[in-house]
């Protein structure tokens, strides 16, 4: 029997048991809609992390006060052992002491220092909170990763100037905040020169006007220390000088260090593992509706063989070999998922659109959703897979059936 045959008696099969056949579809359509779905998110929040670490920079590394020690805890204060800050006798801190000493370190090409704080905001009579941090203006625009949208970076001679995220110049306000307009910071004047590319309601301003506008924070004390080494490929041996060096200028040992070195590096490689598993949860939930669908499809077919069992054999006895039957209820499978497959991705597609409103709107999911090309055809060949998979028993066993004893089968 020739294969479009084969096929056309599936088709039929599948057109002539309309309830039966819709109800299993309807288990292949949960299941590669939900899988479509998941998959098209977690795309969709791997293309905005990969974003978010691109703008880290696999150069640089932070120095931050306090010793984070395997689940990431940080001290605030002396665990034994001086300091080179002589800004309290308890408090633990970095300051302009450890800039002098990484200095000294020839594998680092810039050194970048800044304080950070919350503070209140003020545009034509509008006030908010926002995060604040104050950068060595110098320095800033040569080792940020953050790219400038409209107007400039922070300049040497800049006073009383500030570099504000796009949020909260185009939506944080009733009216948009743009370049030369004013602001209050803290009740203090300040003119907005540089409008930045991140969907943030942060604001940059030279550190020393910071340290006017943060009461808690002390001149020349650090919340932390951005560090851009010359050569990436040698991070993990920079690491290791610096470390030596600071502790050695702050008189601490492994046991009692009193701080931390940070590489952005390190954390984009956590951050994308991270992700990659939580992927892998999600995808391997969504497969268990796949294999509910699957059971739908043998039962069906087991069903099928039981009703056809008399045309078996009226087909065997007319010269329908083994082969032919098996391939007649592996296409009748075969359909299935497919169709079941096509109306999935539709489904897929409507609640990916749907899933970042229903998650809320988080920093993840701001990129949306994207339904590649591959997680379509990915989910056409699955479904198509697990339907001929899932009817290959129930056609091998209606395929061995003999042509007397299916003919007397009632």
């Amino acid at each position: 029997m020739k294969l479009s045959k084969c096929l056309k008696h599936a088709f039929n099969m599948v057109i002539h048991s309309k309830l039966r056949s819709w109800l299993t579809i309807i288990g292949i359509v949960i299941g590669v809609g939900a899988v479509i779905a998941i998959v098209s998110l977690g795309e969709g929040m791997q293309q905005t992390m990969t974003s978010q670490l691109g703008q880290l920079g696999g150069d640089l590394l932070t120095v931050t006060a306090g010793y984070s020690r395997g689940q990431g805890f940080g001290g605030h204060f002396r665990g034994g052992g001086g300091s080179s800050s002589q800004a309290t006798e308890e408090e633990i801190v970095v300051d302009r002491f450890d800039v002098q000493v990484l200095k000294g370190i020839p594998d680092i090409e810039l050194i970048d220092v800044n304080i950070r704080g919350n503070v209140d905001v003020t545009f034509l009579g509008k006030t908010g909170s926002v995060s604040l941090t104050g950068v060595d203006q110098k320095i800033w625009s040569q080792i940020t990763t953050l790219d400038i949208e409209e107007g400039r970076m922070l300049d040497s001679a800049d006073q009383n100037v500030v570099v504000i995220g796009a949020r909260l110049a185009s939506s944080y306000f009733d009216q948009p905040l743009g370049i030369n307009k004013m602001i209050t910071i803290e009740g203090n004047a300040f003119r907005v020169v540089g409008i930045l590319e991140s969907e943030s309601t942060s604001i940059y301003m030279p550190i020393q006007m910071a340290y006017q506008v943060l009461d808690d924070k002390e001149n020349g004390v650090y919340d932390s220390i951005i560090v851009k080494i010359k050569d990436e490929d040698n991070l993990d041996a920079v690491i290791e000088k610096i470390e030596s060096k600071l502790m050695l200028s702050r008189h601490v040992t492994e046991k009692d260090r009193d701080f931390t070195v940070s590489s952005n590096k390190q954390q984009q490689e956590a951050r994308a593992e991270m992700m990659a598993s939580m992927n892998m949860f999600l995808i391997a939930i969504a497969a268990v509706s796949l294999i509910v669908g699957a059971v739908g499809i043998a039962n069906t077919m087991f069903t099928s063989v039981l009703e056809k069992t008399k045309q078996i054999g009226i087909m065997k006895a007319i010269g329908a070999r083994n082969k032919d039957i098996l391939l007649i209820f592996l296409f009748n499978a075969g359909l299935i998922g497919l169709v079941g497959g096509i109306l999935g991705i539709f489904l897929g597609a409507l609640l990916s659109g749907s899933l970042p409103a229903l998650m809320g709107q988080t920093f993840l999911t701001r990129g949306g959703t994207i339904v590649s090309m591959n997680s379509v055809i990915m989910a056409i060949t699955v479904s198509i897979l697990v339907g001929m998979i899932a009817g290959a028993v129930p056609a091998y066993k209606g395929s061995r059936l003999k042509p007397v004893d299916a003919l007397r089968y009632e």
